[in-house]
């Protein structure tokens, strides 16, 4: 579990400082209010350069997780990018040349000791508890100022990564700062802290959301609006907690044509026949006035997210956790509302454009101060470690680099990565929770739509646990010597996916101090990796439309919510993350093995994870017959029974008695 009491209790270090005091460079003369850019093209990150297909002819496919056929209201479909690299001329130049640093000298020169002292001192808070950059902030260096005004016009940092046991960060009067953490997937490749970072997120709405229609702060409105928010960027259900729905101005959040407890906010949108959701308190009237939006996939206007990115820090267990020095602090704001045909008018220019114009580069608005556009509402802003090791602005040229990925994607999801990725309502406070409150130790594995294990199946097409392919930690863990998964590894992996994401406290060590040299050269600007030696598998230049070796595009598909939902796999094979029997919750996967008989086998089972799930869990009973009350293969949704058919040899089968297909709305 994530744990770093520093954050909560401000560290005194004095002496911690004086024992890093070798790490500490004089600052640079980085010019943060610049709109200049060094690589025209720095929207395009280190990882679309890799050499997909390796020396022996084998290919590897990391590129789906980011270019595939978007889902609406993400009108972007460029699957076709896994082909071949379709860069312009600007971008055949691969212009991330900390790729290909020896940095292994001045990584051997820092020890372990200091590179400990390093990361476990906070840059955030100050040795009194106060926040570092709002201090900075109020009295504004010259040279952060872009526009000269004397005034910080962008975001000041007000978390105190003090949270409760609903995941809200709470001030050092016990407030609210509207901040709400949340636990999450991390996303599959570069952002699995076995390749070099730890991070968390947070989300905040406006007051409006936070408020019931007298005006008063009310956390029951704000904690259903946010549940109401999960279930149009998911696009289904989400359990809350029991709520009386008068008590919020007589919205029907369960859908069930009365207004009494809701147990769920039930999602049913579909504004062309007629059917409708709506916020609650005042974000409800600013709604009904056309001053608040809402539609499936998008975040209303206004809406706020922070991203810490930090170094890996290891406990004594073996289990990563979140360094109390940040790296990066992000900041992304939803500033305006585009609706689904104005966004979709957006791509269609871009694509015309490209077309017409091959060669020409992206052009992004904004500054160091308000942040950088990505051209559908949201602006990104960040802060990162300047060479004492103090957060600074990033340069418009380093957010560039952050806005790219938020809107050029097939998968991104609203300009947001992690949230459409939230953990249930099954898991820890039903998903509400900071990494230092539970951690990703003994979570299990993420399912795609389709039913396939997702990091699993990252691992199959990719060959490797990172796009460079140069994890050998994982590799040696995961793959034998002819390049095949280990089956005992995957089933692990199944269970806890920790197994594949941590990395060990060697290699934590030696990833933090790789990005330790990249801090003190201040080279943010040629890649931001932690890469020890140079790397082989990436390309320094490319040829026009050069091919990838990749000859048939994958998708990459949203998740389902795997902690209460039966998933039927491509072979029929059926896995249930919670299965209820005798008063104890148990995962079990049945393996079919008759078509005709449609029998299937238990195959491996143990006891649940996590708490109780809140949503529809399969029960047997004690005759052992088998109620399965929603399973999907990935296109369609089913209930099921299954009665228990009979032992052979060691072998326990059940045979499928009867099944039924849901429609959006209910069972047919």
């Amino acid at each position: 579990m994530f744990s770093y009491r520093s954050l909560l209790v401000p560290l005194v270090i004095a002496k911690l400082v004086m024992g890093v005091s070798c790490l500490v460079v004089a600052d640079s003369s980085i010019n943060i209010t610049a709109r200049t850019l060094s690589n025209k093209v720095a929207y395009i990150p280190p990882q679309c350069y890799t050499k997909t297909e390796d020396q022996s002819g084998d290919v590897h496919n990391p590129c789906f997780v980011c270019h595939t056929i978007g889902q609406r209201p993400n009108y972007i479909n460029d699957a076709d990018l896994q082909l071949n690299y379709s860069f312009n001329d600007t971008a055949r130049k691969n212009h991330w040349e900390n790729l290909f640093q020896d940095r292994s000298q001045a990584v051997a020169a820092i020890s372990d000791e200091q590179i400990l002292q390093y990361i476990n001192a906070s840059n955030y808070f100050d040795g009194q508890g106060r926040i570092i950059l709002a201090e900075k902030l109020a009295q504004l260096p010259e040279n952060w100022d872009y526009d000269r005004n004397g005034v910080w016009n962008g975001y000041t940092p007000d978390i105190w990564f003090n949270f409760d046991d609903q995941g809200f960060d709470r001030d050092k009067q016990g407030g609210y700062s509207g901040w709400r953490a949340y636990g999450y997937y991390p996303y599959p490749g570069t952002f699995w802290p076995t390749n070099g970072s730890t991070g968390d997120v947070m989300i905040r709405l406006p007051i409006a959301f936070r408020r019931n229609q007298q005006g008063e702060s009310d956390l029951t409105v704000y904690k259903v609006n946010l549940a109401i928010v999960e279930a149009m960027l998911k696009e289904q259900d989400i359990p809350i907690d029991p709520v009386d729905e008068n008590r919020l101005g007589g919205i029907d959040l369960d859908k069930n044509g009365e207004l009494g407890m809701a147990r769920l906010v039930r999602y049913d949108w579909a504004p062309l026949q007629q059917r409708f959701m709506w916020y609650v308190g005042q974000a409800y009237d600013l709604q009904k006035q056309g001053k608040l939006h809402l539609a499936a996939g998008l975040f209303p206007e206004g809406t706020e997210f922070l991203h810490t990115v930090r170094y890996v820090a290891v406990d004594e267990q073996g289990h990563n956790q979140l360094s109390p020095r940040l790296k990066e602090l992000r900041y992304a704001r939803k500033r305006f509302w585009m609706n689904y045909s104005k966004l979709e008018d957006k791509i269609h220019a871009e694509m015309k454009e490209k077309h017409d114009f091959p060669d020409r580069v992206r052009v992004f608005r904004g500054n160091s101060e308000v942040g950088v556009s990505n051209g559908q509402g949201w602006s990104y802003t960040a802060f990162i470690e300047d060479k004492n090791g103090q957060l600074r602005p990033q340069s418009f040229e380093e957010l560039v680099f952050c806005a790219g990925c938020h809107s050029g994607v097939g998968s991104v999801r609203d300009g947001i990565f992690s949230f459409s990725r939230k953990f249930s309502a099954a898991s820890p406070q039903k998903g509400w929770h900071h990494w230092s409150q539970y951690g990703l130790k003994g979570v299990t594995e993420p399912i795609r739509n389709d039913g396939k294990y997702e990091y699993t199946y990252y691992l199959e097409k990719n060959k490797s646990a990172n796009e460079f392919r140069t994890n050998a930690e994982a590799q040696g863990k995961f793959f034998d010597q002819q390049g095949n998964l280990k089956a005992d590894a995957v089933s692990q992996l199944h269970k806890d996916i920790s197994w594949l994401l941590f990395a060990s406290k060697q290699r934590a060590l030696e990833l933090n101090k790789a990005y330790l040299t990249i801090v003190r050269e201040q080279s943010f600007a040629k890649g931001r990796d932690a890469v020890v030696k140079p790397l082989e598998n990436v390309h320094r230049s490319l040829k026009p439309d050069q091919e990838t070796g990749i000859q048939l595009p994958l998708s990459y598909l949203p998740l389902l919510d795997s902690e209460i939902v039966g998933m039927l796999n491509e072979d029929q094979d059926l896995y249930l993350p919670a299965l209820l029997y005798r008063e104890q919750y148990y995962w079990a996967e049945f393996e079919k093995t008759s078509t005709d008989n449609l029998l299937w086998e238990l195959a491996s089972h143990g006891l649940y994870g996590g708490e109780l799930p809140a949503g529809s869990t399969s029960v047997l009973d004690n005759n052992l017959y088998l109620t399965l009350p929603l399973i999907s293969n990935g296109a369609m949704l089913f209930s099921a029974e299954m009665e228990y058919s009979h032992q052979q040899n060691d072998q326990y089968l059940w045979r499928l008695s009867d099944f039924s297909h849901y429609s959006e709305t209910g069972s047919e």
